[in-house]
């Protein structure tokens, strides 16, 4: 099942208008999908900025197309001569600010068009290479020639392309045979349903693992206002910034009931005074 089965199927259930994930899962892996229905569709972009954690085991010897065991054998090396503390040290070298090229069996778009798209027309393109940050990986596992890795690192990291670059850096080449997503953003495993457990019970079961919004995203520092605030946030018009703000903070705008009205950031103006400045109204009328 792939990301985008499981949005579609979520939109079966009573009660779910709309439906979308807040960031993609390769169709090969398991694990943390944050899903978002009806009004929680409007603040996806902003759950996606969350650091992920991944468990991703590999292959030394073999390059794939897709990078992963699901695609077309490239080439074929004995990875022989990699030993435990080689494997290591080349794994250290990928922690940090690293380079990267999208594969073709990605979402990215070239014209408009996502390259998996392109690749499954036997279409390669030359891609840009961009920076990611990997904050950490530790070697769990190796019984070569495979190992087992835990990553954390920001958005936007090709797990696939890490373990085929760490392959070209060991001169054997590598695959990704299995990944599993444990960590996306504040969302883990421990929180973590089944689609097949929510389609079986419905809308009682979605509503038991819904989580409000205001604390989806709990970074946001929160503001608090009267009815009548509240009614005037949501048609664009905030109120004073919180006291004591900096510049650049994120500011999530509630009604008295906890309802949210808004998001907003601090923004600085010459007289050295702090206002809001709306991202993203999500209620308009009445908003407690």
């Amino acid at each position: 099942m792939t990301s985008h089965d499981v949005v579609e199927a979520l939109r079966r259930v009573p009660g779910v208008r709309k439906s979308g994930h807040a960031g993609t899962l390769d169709p090969m892996a398991t694990g943390v999908l944050v899903v978002c229905v009806n009004e929680a569709t409007k603040v996806s972009r902003f759950l996606m900025e969350g650091d992920k954690e991944y468990i991703a085991r590999l292959r030394l010897g073999v390059q794939t197309d897709t990078q992963d065991v699901t695609g077309r054998v490239l080439r074929e090396q004995d990875p022989a001569g990699v030993t435990e503390e080689g494997l290591r040290e080349a794994v250290a070298a990928f922690v940090g600010r690293v380079r990267q090229v999208p594969p073709m069996y990605s979402a990215v778009k070239r014209d408009g068009v996502r390259m998996h798209v392109l690749a499954r027309e036997g279409r390669e393109v030359d891609r840009e290479a961009r920076h990611v940050e990997v904050h950490g990986i530790e070697v769990a596992e190796i019984a070569l020639p495979e190992a087992v890795l835990r990553i954390a690192c920001a958005k936007g990291t090709y797990i696939r392309t890490l373990v085929s670059d760490l392959g070209a850096r060991l001169g054997c080449g590598a695959t990704l045979t299995a990944l599993r997503r444990t960590r996306s953003g504040d969302f883990d495993l421990a929180q973590a349903v089944s689609p097949d457990e929510i389609l079986r019970g419905g809308e009682a079961a979605l509503a038991q693992r819904l989580i409000p919004i205001p604390d989806a995203l709990r970074d946001w520092r929160p503001l608090t206002v009267d009815e009548e605030a509240a009614g005037r946030a949501a048609q664009g018009q905030l109120p004073d910034a919180p006291e004591g703000s900096a510049p650049g903070e994120r500011v999530k705008v509630m009604g008295p009931s906890g309802r949210l009205v808004a998001l907003a950031e601090t923004v600085g103006e010459r007289s050295g005074r702090m206002r809001l400045r709306t991202i993203r109204v999500l209620y308009g009328g009445r908003a407690s």
